[in-house]
């Protein structure tokens, strides 16, 4: 895997990795910046949600549960000091579904964070994350005729 930051201008930066998407990056004025993009600690959270929910979501559909919409809620708390490192993460589920198994769930989200999920892998190295979730009944649409 490889990626190129280039600077576009002031703080801005412009990332582009091995798919060819590019990304915008920037800093708060306080800093220099104009706030027109993603913050870098933002992306690491914001990869970190993507690689579990695409892996629960998978998991999910494999044990052929009905889900209509998954949500992954982040929290991160940094450090005061630079460099400001993340010392705790929670990571919420919203599972949208009907008939949603509880235990469907959990096993798809332990799945994720111990075999599948390299994102979460690698910062639980370096901090905590901490799994919940929430499975909300969806009400099936009624077609009358």
């Amino acid at each position: 895997m490889k990626a190129t930051v280039t600077m576009d201008h002031g703080m801005t930066f412009l990332g582009t990795a091995d798919t060819g998407f590019t990304l915008q990056m920037d800093a708060s004025p306080s800093v220099g910046g104009d706030n027109s993009g993603f913050r870098p600690m933002e992306l690491l959270l914001v990869g970190l949600g993507g690689c579990t929910a695409m892996d629960v979501i998978s998991i999910l559909r494999k044990k052929r549960q009905e889900v209509t919409g998954l949500e992954v809620k982040l929290d991160a708390q940094q450090a005061g000091e630079h460099p400001h490192v993340f010392t705790h993460i929670t990571v919420k589920y919203i599972v949208r579904g009907h008939n949603v198994d509880e235990k469907a769930v959990a096993r798809a989200i332990e799945l994720s964070k111990t075999r599948y999920c390299p994102a979460q892998a690698m910062l639980a190295m370096a901090t905590t994350i901490e799994n919940t979730y929430e499975i909300l009944e969806e009400e099936k649409e009624v077609i009358s005729g």
